[in-house]
C-alpha cells in the first residue's frame, strides 16, 4: 500500500506541476489516503465507532491475508486492551459492514496460494464467517475457488448449506494481467509447486513461447542475463524467500530490511533501487506488486527430494526441519509469490553449494536444480 500511495502521489505532483500548479507531495497524498487505506485502520474505526461505516462498498485486496481468530484475538488483547475478542478479522469486517440497515457490498480480491504469514486465514475464513454469523448475505464466488491453491472446497460446501451462494465464472481472472506474455505461467508454477512433474513439463513449452524462464547456478550470470534483456524503463530486481538465510555467501542477506518505496520507485542511479540487483526483496515486500524481469534466488529452505518437497528453516547455525503443515504451506506459498512477480521473464538462481560447508551441502540444492531442469528450463 505504501508503494501504491507514494506512486500515485508522485504522479499527481508531476501532472499538477506540468499544469502550472505548485503542490507539495504531502498535500497530494491526503485525498489518496482517504480512498486507499490500510485494512487495519478500517478495522480500528469499527472498534471505536459502533455505527455503520461511511463506506457502502469496500474492496479488500489480498483478502486471503486477513487474520484468523487466534491472531485477531491475540492482537486485540495485547494492542487494543480487548480480552476475550471472539471474532476473526473477516467476521468482524463483515459485521462492520452489516451495520448498514439496507445494503452494503464487500469485494474480496483473492490470490490463490498467497497466504505467507502466520495467522493469515485464507478465503475460507470469509466463508466461515458467512456460514456462522451472516447467512443473510448473498455470496457470489468463482467456481475456481475449489482449485488446490485456494483450499476452499469444504468451506464453499459448508457456506452453501447456510447461505445463498451463487457461482459466477466471470469472477475468476483466468489470464494473469501480470504475466501477459504467457497466459499460463501461473498454472505452470502451480503444477511445479504441486509436484505434478509430467503436467508441468508438458506445459512448459507453451509457457516458454512468450515468457523467458531459465535456470543458472551463478548469480553474476543471472544479473547479466537480466540486464541484457531489460529495455528502456523496464524494471528488474532480485528476489529471495524470507527464510533464505544461506544466501549470505553470495552477498544476498535477507535480514537487511529494504524500504519498498526506494526499492520499487528509485531511479537506476539509486543504489537502494531494485535496478542495482544488490538488495533482495522478500515475499512480504513484493506481494501484490510486480516487476518486468526478476531473479529468484532459491535457497535450501525449500528442497526438492525424490518424495516431494522438504521444508527447512535456519536456526542455531544449522537447517532444521519444518514439520508444521501450516508453516510448510506458508513456505511453499512464499516461492509461489516470488515466482509469479515478473511480467516479462524470470531467471532462477539455485546455488551450487559447497561440500566443505555443512549448511550449504550441494545435496541441499542439487535436487531442486535437477527437478527444474527436468521440466525443461534451459540452463545458462
Amino acid at each position: 500500500m505504501a508503494v501504491l500511495t507514494e506512486s500515485l502521489a508522485r504522479d499527481e505532483v508531476r501532472r499538477r506541476r506540468l499544469a502550472g500548479d505548485k503542490v507539495r507531495k504531502g498535500d497530494a497524498k491526503q485525498p489518496i489516503k482517504k480512498f486507499i487505506q490500510n485494512v487495519h485502520h478500517f478495522r480500528d474505526e469499527g472498534l471505536k465507532d459502533k455505527g455503520a461505516p461511511h463506506d457502502r462498498v469496500v474492496i479488500f485486496d489480498e483478502a486471503q491475508r486477513a487474520w484468523n481468530l487466534s491472531k485477531t484475538s491475540d492482537f486485540m488483547k495485547r494492542k487494543k486492551k480487548q480480552p476475550g475478542f471472539s471474532q476473526s478479522e473477516p467476521e468482524f469486517l463483515i459485521g462492520y459492514m452489516d451495520r448498514h440497515p439496507d445494503w452494503a457490498v464487500i469485494v474480496c480480491l483473492v490470490g490463490g496460494g498467497q497466504e505467507i504469514n502466520t495467522g493469515e486465514a485464507g478465503i475460507g475464513a470469509w466463508l466461515d464467517a458467512i456460514s456462522s454469523s451472516y447467512p443473510h448475505w448473498k455470496v457470489y464466488v468463482s467456481p475456481n475457488l475449489g482449485d488446490s491453491e485456494y483450499r476452499a472446497t469444504e468451506k464453499l460446501e459448508a457456506a452453501r448449506r447456510f447461505a445463498s451462494v451463487q457461482y459466477e465464472p466471470n469472477l475468476h481472472l483466468s489470464v494473469s494481467m501480470r504475466s501477459f506474455r504467457s497466459e499460463r505461467l501461473s498454472e505452470f508454477i502451480r503444477l511445479v509447486l504441486d509436484c505434478e512433474e509430467a503436467s508441468a513439463a508438458s506445459l512448459f513449452g507453451e509457457v516458454l513461447k512468450g515468457f523467458p524462464l531459465t535456470l543458472t547456478r551463478d548469480l553474476d550470470t543471472a544479473r547479466e542475463w537480466i540486464r541484457e534483456r531489460a529495455r528502456g524503463t523496464q524494471q528488474y530486481g532480485l528476489l529471495a524467500s524470507s527464510s533464505a538465510h544461506r544466501l549470505k555467501p553470495h552477498a544476498v542477506d535477507i535480514r537487511f530490511n529494504i524500504n519498498p518505496i526506494h526499492w520499487f520507485l528509485g531511479d537506476k542511479d539509486d543504489t537502494r533501487s531494485s535496478y542495482y540487483l544488490e538488495d533482495a526483496a522478500t515475499e512480504f515486500q513484493v506481494q501484490g506488486l510486480e516487476l518486468d524481469w526478476s531473479i529468484v534466488a532459491w535457497d535450501a529452505d525449500l528442497r526438492r527430494t525424490t518424495s516431494g518437497w522438504s521444508y527447512s528453516e535456519f536456526g542455531r547455525g544449522k537447517w532444521l526441519r519444518v514439520r508444521q503443515s501450516e508453516r510448510q504451506r506458508y513456505l511453499l506459498n512464499a516461492y509461489r509469490v516470488l515466482l509469479t512477480r515478473a511480467r516479462q521473464g524470470t531467471i532462477i538462481f539455485v546455488p551450487p553449494g559447497r561440500s566443505d560447508d555443512p549448511t550449504r551441502d550441494p545435496s541441499f540444492y542439487d535436487g531442486t536444480f535437477n527437478y527444474l531442469r527436468r521440466l525443461g528450463l534451459p540452463v545458462v
